[in-house]
């Protein structure tokens, strides 16, 4: 069960790297990017073969982006999401995003999980961020409202 402290902590926080986002308009790491930026964040698009996101520069991997992170949203499937984590733990990183949508998939995986709690690393690990990103669209507040109803989501606090 995804805790609302998590994801408020997680969401408090400034500067983000949204791992997996490319600049393809169907990509629903670039609509991440965007909408935090407008929310006003700083966000930092990784994607291995991007020279910008949204009009944002792309960085090729974690290690290659300046300066400190918050957190990491990842993006990419779950078969590539511990590979993800352990660049964001050899960073440093305290906090990560594992994403799921509505359509299920996503980039949850107990390796993910696990490297997340081994190197105590808060883990938000199934959610969509603009569940959460207010104001909430309606499509996402919806999307909220049934998680919580089907206890993936603690009731907020």
């Amino acid at each position: 069960m995804i805790e609302s402290k998590s994801v408020e902590d997680f969401l408090s926080h400034h500067r983000y790297a949204v791992v997996g986002a490319s600049d393809d308009p169907k990509n629903f790491g670039r609509t991440i990017c965007r909408e935090m930026s407008n929310r006003g964040y700083d966000v930092v698009p990784v994607h291995p073969q991007a020279a910008a996101v949204d009009g944002m520069p792309c960085f090729a991997d974690l290690a290659s982006v300046p300066g400190d992170l918050d957190g990491v949203i990842v993006m990419v499937p779950a078969q590539r999401s511990a590979e993800v984590v352990q660049s964001a733990v050899e960073r440093g990183v305290p906090r990560v995003w594992l994403f799921q949508g509505a359509g299920g998939g996503g980039s949850v995986s107990p390796e993910a999980v696990e490297l997340c709690k081994q190197h105590n690393v808060q883990v938000v690990a199934g959610a969509c961020p603009m569940m959460f990103l207010e104001p909430v669209g309606w499509f996402h507040r919806v999307h909220r409202t049934f998680r919580r109803m089907n206890g993936s989501l603690a009731k907020a606090s």
